[in-house]
């Protein structure tokens, strides 16, 4: 999408961020685990990085989770190549935890400028003007859950989390107030709308949940968000970690992503004469969603840490069937109540977590939603219980099955979506398979603690 900004405005804002003290534009991305890359450029060098961006390697779109380069995708196996990343300049910010520094997303294009097959931001760009020719428009946002630790590891050498619990208690906040203060102060000056900060259940977790926005503008900002945290973690002696498991017994970090969408700025989640007051184009959005969550969690939950985090009675989801504010439901609806509104109804996909890129995420998640409208789908009736507790005969005939639980079934679900496929390209979904193969074979064999370990600090 164009950029309306124009290389006298860069100019200008470079030198008003100088004067500010900035010295460095960090233009990010994440790539296909989840995992924020970026280059630095000075800050005098906006205008004309903005123009011809900054050269980066090919084989980013082929990193695993390790920082190994996996030549298992025909499209990127040799170390020859070299892209250009460029700033989406109309979202510069100045970091409020790293004043010195300013923050931009980055889109990768090809050598000469032309789109490039492998750029996760315009696989999601892509969906959404899909959804806009249809005259749908999409909300999203992001609840991100994650873990403090002390900097200095406890005794034995292990990670000191910052307090153990209570569990959603205001105490948890009060040993971190600090950082708790200037992390809301840092979001709200760095531009991200924030609906709530709280401890979460697991130990020393907390959670945060940012106002829904445009996709694009709601994967950007988890981005920003990430590094919002990570900066204000810093400055009070803490390490934030997103990583899907802490344990192999804990409950484990989600980012959990609510979605909705309108037509002519009527939520389509409410206000309809179908069940909990879907409309029928509601329905067949939540209906496509369900229709492809194999393939849709291979995406938005696609680590092997990730695996081991989808069980049954951790509210992490791990059967294929949706529920009305049920929180052991993949996919949570919440209705529109007198009290909040009919805008407040969304779809609630809780299989999610850092490991995965946010425009990848969001990309499939439209790619489903918008199938499931032009085939007209009816979802099933909603399911209040926890089906771990059913028989499996009874599981079966609700059509309720386990969500992939290790990474051939989770291969081949995402192979065999010819949905989820399209809304990826197939150079995009080469190189994405062939990672979550890299992963694959590093973990073989390795203890489940060993695993959990490595992707402790990745995200």
């Amino acid at each position: 999408m164009a950029q309306n900004v124009t290389t006298v405005d860069l100019q200008a804002k470079a030198e008003a961020l100088a004067k500010e003290g900035v010295v460095g534009i960090t233009i990010a991305w994440a790539d296909n685990n989840g995992i924020t890359r970026s280059r630095t450029v000075p800050v005098d060098q906006l205008a004309s990085v903005a123009e011809r961006g900054v050269g980066v390697t090919t084989l980013f779109a082929v990193f695993d989770s390790h920082d190994g380069i996996t030549f298992g995708h025909p499209g990127l196996a040799t170390p020859s190549g070299d892209i250009r990343l460029i700033p989406v300049s109309d979202r510069i910010v100045q970091l409020a935890g790293q004043p010195s520094f300013a923050w931009v997303p980055g889109r990768q294009v090809a050598a000469d400028g032309s789109a490039w097959p492998y750029d996760q931001r315009d696989a999601l760009e892509r969906q959404v003007a899909r959804a806009a020719e249809l005259g749908l428009e999409f909300r999203a946002g992001y609840e991100m859950e994650f873990h403090l630790s002390h900097t200095e590891p406890g005794p034995g050498g292990g990670t000191q989390l910052a307090l153990p619990g209570p569990a959603y208690g205001p105490r948890v906040l009060l040993d971190v107030d600090g950082f708790a203060a200037q992390l809301l102060g840092d979001l709200r000056d760095n531009g991200v709308r924030v609906n709530q900060f709280h401890a979460e259940y697991g130990p020393a977790q907390y959670e945060l949940s940012i106002a829904a926005a445009d996709p694009v503008t709601a994967a950007d900002q988890q981005l920003l968000a990430r590094q919002t945290i990570h900066a204000a973690a810093r400055a009070h002696g803490l390490r934030a970690g997103f990583a899907p498991l802490i344990t192999g017994a804990g409950v484990g970090n989600g980012w959990h992503l609510h979605t909705s969408l309108s037509r002519d700025g009527v939520n389509l989640l409410s206000g309809g004469d179908g069940p909990y007051g879907l409309t029928a184009e509601g329905a067949a959005y939540l209906a496509g969603l369900l229709r492809d969550l194999p393939a849709i969690t291979a995406v938005t939950a696609p680590s092997v840490p990730s695996l081991h985090r989808l069980r049954p009675g951790y509210f992490s989801s791990a059967y294929t069937f949706w529920g009305v504010e049920n929180r052991e439901a993949a996919l949570r609806f919440v209705p529109a109540t007198e009290l909040l509104g009919a805008s407040h109804a969304n779809v609630e996909l809780k299989p999610s977590d850092a490991s995965a890129n946010p425009h990848l995420a969001l990309a499939v998640v439209i790619a489903s939603s918008l199938a499931g409208i032009a085939d007209g789908l009816t979802p099933p009736e909603p399911v209040q219980e926890n089906p771990d507790t059913w028989s499996a005969e009874r599981r079966e005939a609700a059509n309720i099955h386990r969500l992939p639980a290790t990474p051939d079934e989770q291969r081949a679900a995402l192979l065999g979506n010819d949905r989820v496929r399209d809304a990826l390209g197939e150079e995009l979904l080469g190189a994405f398979a062939a990672v979550r193969a890299a992963d694959q074979a590093w973990a073989e064999g390795k203890p489940l603690e060993e695993v959990i370990t490595a992707h402790l600090w990745r995200y």
